[in-house]
């Protein structure tokens, strides 16, 4: 499929769900992305009704208008329509042309909106939130934020760095938050559950093209990750140390998996048809039986 094809559809999708939430007309369609594209619509919506006091510089605004000027220019957004006696071979098909276009050039439009909305959304919300931890006033706009990037990344790969990205706050906000042992004991919850999600991810599309790109990216994950989880022991009573536990048990299987992925590619056995929650389950290669 073609990405960029499949980026704008996106953007085209977001616009009309922001439209949609903002009393504009229903469009009777639904896409996969739908239920990723919402997080980011209640993030919009959240900062039209209570936008953050975060004044964003001039070198923001100076780069996100440059990016939607080029946008615009690239897509022919706001372009006059042609008019159909300036195409070849009218007739019927031609009596059709200025209405095809202003669909067109809406789309571009929609696709700006989709743009504009979800960096002004991201910039702004990150600034006020990026600290915030469970419990407080701003907690909600971070995970909402994080669910946003999710939504507009690009590919499999990006979402899977997103996610080990994600486990890795989770864990700094556990080390703040660790006197509070449920709170301790949620924020690793939701740390070992991003680990796996971004591992499933990478490893799963380590598998399709056979390239071990995302598995480095999980060791490199693991090792500062491990180093980090193992720095916690220390400072957290034994009930929290045996939470702890179970999230380095984690690192171990992740780590094993990726060893197990790139050692099945090395001696190219198929792709896997077995799988859990940290993605494709290899066979061990005939010379490690």
């Amino acid at each position: 499929m073609d990405r960029d094809l499949f980026s704008r559809r996106r953007a085209e999708r977001f616009a009309q769900l922001l439209d949609e939430a903002n009393g504009g007309r229903r469009h009777h369609v639904r896409s996969r992305s739908d239920d990723e594209l919402a997080a980011l619509v209640a993030v919009s919506r959240r900062l039209s009704a209570d936008p953050p006091a975060v004044e964003v510089d001039t070198e923001f605004r100076t780069g996100l208008r440059a990016m939607l000027v080029a946008t615009a220019e690239r897509e022919g957004a706001g372009a006059p329509a042609q008019p159909a006696t300036a195409q070849a071979g009218t007739g019927t098909r031609g009596s059709l042309l200025p209405a095809a276009t202003g669909r067109r050039v809406r789309a571009r439009g929609a696709i700006l909106v989709g743009v504009a909305a979800g960096a002004i959304a991201l910039s702004g919300i990150s600034a006020a939130s990026e600290n915030a931890l469970p419990g407080d006033a701003l907690y909600g706009m971070k995970r909402s934020t994080e669910r946003a990037q999710l939504a507009l990344a690009s590919s499999d790969v990006s979402r899977g760095q997103l996610f080990l990205d994600f486990a890795r706050t989770r864990l700094d906000e556990a080390a703040t938050v660790r006197a509070d042992r449920v709170g301790f004991s949620t924020v690793l919850d939701d740390m070992d559950a991003d680990t796996r999600q971004g591992v499933r991810l990478l490893t799963t599309v380590a598998v399709q093209r056979a390239d071990v790109t995302g598995l480095n990216a999980i060791d490199a994950f693991v090792t500062g990750q491990r180093r980090a989880v193992t720095g916690l022991l220390d400072r957290v009573d034994h009930v929290e140390r045996d939470r702890t536990h179970r999230s380095l048990d984690l690192l171990d299987d992740v780590g094993r998996r990726a060893d197990g992925i790139r050692a099945a590619l090395a001696c190219g056995l198929p792709a896997p048809v077995a799988s859990d929650a940290l993605g494709p389950a290899p066979d061990i290669c005939p010379a490690d039986r």
